[in-house]
């Protein structure tokens, strides 16, 4: 009798488990279709055919884009990408990666020549985006996210502001200029401290020559940097937050201010994916490394000033060592050492750059 009791027990527990869970996945599933989809542009859909792409079945790619659209420009599709991510999640080294694809680099940009890498989106959207990626960099994509800057803030003001260090001339910069929207909240400081959603923007969009970050980064470096270290602190935070949290936070956001052409079922098996690695710290890269690129200055190229790979003695050393470095990183680097770069391609230097 007691053994029929406690298999009795057993069912109801399994059963109410299951219903909450079904719900639980029900709930969510209602929250995801708030995001705006875009399966016209999908990333499956792109045409690469004679494009050698290289793609692991155990390490997904996504492109976050942050999307500088201002109508006013008079951009036919979308505005200049003023941001752009690979995020990686690797389950075959179980950790996860995002490499940032810096805007003011020169490629080929098909049908189109040699221009800043973030002009493929206002010349033809995402997809040519990401065949401009995939040409000059071998790596396929596994979807796109596009988030606005409306997101951004509300994301940061959501998790409760996220804490960074700032330099004094970043402070500086910070609390003179514009690039804090709100007039009241410039008023940062020196040193560590937590900023809001739209100080973390006006941060993370800095790439004025003369203003440094705590590691002494400055220009589009310091600006991707910076990117990167908001992303990680923003992490942190949601990965500490309820399901009820989570839910509400993407009901709050996601319908108005985010973009992407993956699935409800795509987006929640990656996040179980993520969730089964057991794994929170997130390694950093960004594309070009030191010492495989040069800057150019305006009136050399009709793009204006801009880092350039593709030209000159060792342009082809230089594309093809920022295309294995980014490849190495995303498919073969276990997060057990710092990344370094210099032994992975065959040239004349025998250099070892670090990344």
């Amino acid at each position: 009798m007691l053994k029929k009791i406690m298999m009795a027990l057993l069912l109801v527990i399994s059963g109410v488990t299951g219903f909450f869970v079904a719900k639980a996945q029900v709930t969510f599933n209602n929250t995801l279709n708030h995001v705006n989809r875009d399966y016209d542009t999908a990333l499956k859909d792109v045409d690469l055919s004679g494009i050698k792409v290289n793609s692991d079945e155990n390490v997904v790619n996504v492109l976050i884009v942050g999307n500088d659209y201002r109508e006013e420009k008079g951009y036919d599709a979308s505005g200049l990408t003023d941001t752009m991510i690979i995020a990686t999640m690797d389950t075959k080294h179980k950790n996860l990666k995002l490499t940032s694809l810096m805007r003011d680099m020169a490629v080929d940009i098909p049908d189109h020549g040699l221009n800043k890498l973030n002009a493929a989106n206002s010349f033809g959207g995402i997809q040519l985006l990401y065949k401009t990626i995939a040409q000059n960099f071998n790596i396929e994509l596994d979807g796109y996210v596009e988030v606005g800057f409306n997101a951004f803030e509300k994301i940061v003001n959501a998790v409760g502001g996220v804490e960074v260090e700032l330099t004094e001339s970043e402070a500086s910069y910070l609390n003179t200029t514009n690039y804090i929207s709100k007039k009241r909240f410039r008023t940062v400081k020196v040193g560590k401290q937590k900023l809001n959603g739209n100080q973390a923007l006006g941060y993370c969009r800095i790439r004025k020559g003369s203003v440094k970050t705590i590691t002494g980064l400055m220009d589009d470096y310091g600006r991707t940097w910076r990117q990167r270290t908001v992303i990680k602190c923003v992490f942190d935070k949601l990965k500490s937050l309820s399901l009820s949290k989570w839910i509400e936070l993407a009901n709050e956001v996601l319908g108005e201010y985010v973009t992407t052409d993956l699935t409800n079922d795509a987006i929640m098996g990656y996040m179980k994916d993520v969730i089964m690695m057991g794994t929170t710290e997130v390694t950093q890269l960004q594309i070009p490394i030191s010492g495989y690129f040069r800057t150019s200055y305006d009136g050399e190229y009709s793009c204006g000033s801009s880092l350039v790979l593709t030209d000159g003695v060792s342009s082809e050393r230089n594309l093809a060592a920022n295309a294995e470095a980014l490849n190495k990183f995303v498919f073969e680097y276990d997060s057990k050492k710092p990344f370094e770069y210099g032994t992975f391609i065959n040239d004349d230097t025998g250099a070892s750059e670090e990344s």
